[in-house]
C-alpha cells in the first residue's frame, strides 16, 4: 500500500502529533468523504505501508518526529509558492520555509523531497514576469537540495471562486503557458533541475516539460528498495497520472487558508474542523459516534516476491 499523508489537507504542518500517534496505534480511521458516518478503519503498519507521501507546504512540525518514522520509507510533496499574505494568509515566512526544505533535504537525501510551485495564477500583482522572477530566486536557493520541480495552473475558476471573490484572477492563456513554461524550463535546466506537470491536459513537452506523477511507483521502488505488483493508475482524474494511493485526510480541515484550495472550500468550516481535532482520536477530527459504520479496509504491500510477475502501469 502507498499511503498519501495527505491531498486532502496539510497533516505534516498541523497533524504531526495525530498522525505518530496512529503510526503508534497501527491504524487510522478515515471518514468518507461524501458519508461522515461512514468509516473506513486502515491498517497503516510498516508491513503493509510500502511507502507513505507525505504533501506540506511546511514540513516543519514534523521534522521532530522523523526518528520515530524510522520503521517506514517516504518522500515529500512540498509547496513552496510565492505568493503573500494576500493568497496565502496563515504561512510562515516563505525564506523560512525554504530554510526547512533544505533542512529536510539535509536529513533524508534530496531524491526524496520534491519542489512544488503550484498552482501557477495570474493577477494584476501576480504577473509572469513575477512569476519568472520568484521561480529564478527560489531555484537558485534549492538547486543541490531536490531533483524536481513540479508544477501546475490554476484552472479551476468555478470550485474556487468563492474564496477568490476579492482577487481579480486573470485566465491564463495557452500563450502565458508556453512563455512561463519556456523560461521556467530553460532556469531549471541551469540548476540541474526536471520539471514535470502536474495533472495537466497541455502538452509541455517541447520545452522539456513532461506529464509527471505525484505518486510514483518508479521513484517507489527506488526508495523502498524492492519491485512493486499490482500497481494501477489512480484514475480520479483523466490527466492525472498518478498510481493509486490510500488517503488518510479530510477536507476542509487544512488551516493555511489559501484561497486557492480545492481540498478547502469552505474556510469557516475548516477553521471549525480544525478546533475540533484530537490529536488521541483515531479520526482526524471530531470523535467517534456510536452512528459510525466502521468498515475494515484491506490493504496489502504491493511487494513484488520472487517468482511474481510485475505489473506496474
Amino acid at each position: 500500500m502507498i499511503l498519501s499523508v495527505s491531498r486532502r489537507t496539510d497533516i505534516p504542518a498541523f497533524y504531526s502529533e495525530w498522525f505518530l500517534n496512529r503510526i503508534k496505534e497501527g491504524y487510522v480511521y478515515v471518514k468518507n468523504p461524501f458519508n461522515a458516518k461512514q468509516i473506513s478503519k486502515i491498517n497503516i503498519k510498516p508491513d503493509v505501508v510500502d511507502c507513505i507521501v507525505f504533501w506540506t507546504k511546511d514540513a516543519n512540525p514534523l521534522m521532530n518526529y522523523l526518528d520515530e518514522l524510522k520503521d517506514y520509507k517516504y518522500y515529500f510533496q512540498f509547496t513552496i509558492t510565492p505568493y503573500k499574505k494576500d493568497i496565502e494568509p496563515n504561512l510562515r515566512n516563505k525564506s523560512e520555509i525554504v530554510d526547512t526544505f533544505i533542512e529536510l533535504s539535509k536529513r533524508i537525501g534530496k531524491e526524496k523531497v520534491i519542489l512544488r510551485y503550484d498552482p501557477i495564477l495570474l493577477t494584476d500583482k501576480y504577473t509572469l514576469n513575477y512569476h519568472k522572477a520568484a521561480f529564478s530566486k527560489l531555484c537558485q536557493r534549492v538547486s543541490g537540495y531536490t531533483d524536481k520541480v513540479i508544477i501546475s495552473f490554476l484552472d479551476d475558476y468555478k470550485k474556487v471562486s468563492r474564496n477568490m471573490k476579492e482577487i481579480e484572477l486573470k485566465e491564463m492563456t495557452a500563450e502565458d503557458i508556453y512563455e512561463i513554461s519556456d523560461y521556467f524550463s530553460n532556469v531549471a535546466g541551469e540548476y540541474g533541475l526536471k520539471i514535470e506537470t502536474c495533472g495537466e491536459e497541455i502538452d509541455l513537452s517541447k520545452f522539456g516539460i513532461e506529464h509527471g506523477r505525484c505518486v510514483d511507483g518508479e521513484l517507489i521502488e527506488k526508495i523502498v528498495g524492492y519491485k512493486l505488483k499490482n500497481l494501477k493508475r489512480d484514475g480520479n482524474r483523466s490527466a492525472c497520472l498518478c498510481h493509486e494511493c490510500i488517503d488518510i485526510g479530510q477536507y476542509d480541515t487544512c488551516a493555511h487558508g489559501c484561497l486557492y484550495c480545492y481540498a478547502n472550500i469552505n474556510k469557516p468550516k475548516a477553521e471549525e474542523n480544525y478546533r475540533a481535532h484530537n490529536p488521541k482520536s483515531p479520526l482526524l477530527f471530531g470523535e467517534y459516534e456510536e452512528e459510525y459504520v466502521i468498515e475494515r479496509k484491506d490493504v496489502k504491500s504491493f511487494r513484488l516476491e520472487e517468482g511474481e510477475q510485475i505489473s506496474l502501469i
